[in-house]
């Protein structure tokens, strides 16, 4: 069977392919302004990349922030039990996912078949989400694909607030000003984040296999900010977790959910 799972994100709609369970093609634009268009442009991507033909699929299934415009889909699935979903493809032992995205983070509790059982969803701040250091970067003056290898290559610690990216900014600044090394505060920028979605997912409880999936899963300079938190050796990734959701839709829309 092949199926497609289609996440429409708040900056990014990545779309999976499936067959017979194994993953044969991905695609991935910009949302944009026009929710509908970009979820027919990642499939179109993705078909191309499995090397098949749109009549080839046989379910199509959306989820995400924008899945209200996934008008070809055959099923829309909730971002919590996509994610719950996504984490069980890839780890089945999974028991705690947490998915940051680009403007909301999430996390929930999952039963042995990747069902979520419990969950919490991050206040709507960007403190807590990608975008976060997104802008802190561009007060450092940094690209956003460089400031968790930079965060890596400090040991210090700096309080920095959680709460509001105007404050944290405000603070970056002076942290600048105060002629304090940008791998300082790249670090401390990561540990705010860090802080803020692991008392998120303190709030469904912390159980062993933690999986995390959304586009900061790519981001070496958080990934060692939240197992320092958690207090974790490992934390479970998928080769490309931004596309977790994406593989989670596609398996619920095969009727193996």
């Amino acid at each position: 069977m092949i199926t497609a799972g289609i996440d429409c994100g708040a900056k990014n709609t990545k779309t999976v392919i499936l067959k017979n369970g194994e993953i044969i093609g991905k695609g991935s634009v910009l949302t944009g302004f026009d929710l509908e268009r970009a979820a027919e442009d990642a499939l179109v991507a993705a078909v191309g990349d499995a090397g098949i033909s749109r009549e080839d699929l046989e379910k199509i299934g959306g989820t995400g922030s924008g899945s209200h415009s996934i008008k070809l889909a055959d099923v829309l699935i909730n971002d919590i039990e996509a994610m719950g979903k996504g984490a069980h493809y890839f780890f089945p032992n999974a028991r705690t996912v947490v998915d940051v995205g680009a403007e909301e983070a999430r996390a929930a509790k999952l039963d042995q078949k990747g069902n979520p059982v419990d969950f919490e969803i991050n206040e709507r701040c960007a403190a807590g989400a990608g975008i976060f250091i997104e802008v802190m970067g561009r007060a450092l003056d940094t690209p956003l694909e460089e400031m968790g290898p930079l965060a890596l290559k400090s040991n210090k610690k700096i309080p920095m607030n959680a709460q509001c990216v105007i404050f944290a900014e405000s603070e970056a600044v002076g942290l600048i000003h105060a002629n304090t090394e940008k791998c300082d505060i790249s670090k401390a920028i990561h540990d705010a984040m860090a802080s803020r979605i692991v008392s998120v997912i303190h709030r469904i409880g912390v159980n062993e296999d933690v999986v995390m999936l959304g586009g900061v899963g790519c981001n070496p300079g958080f990934v060692k900010a939240i197992r320092r938190e958690l207090n974790l050796e490992r934390i479970y990734i998928p080769e490309s977790p931004e596309y977790g959701q994406a593989v989670g839709a596609a398996v619920v829309a095969g009727g193996k959910g």
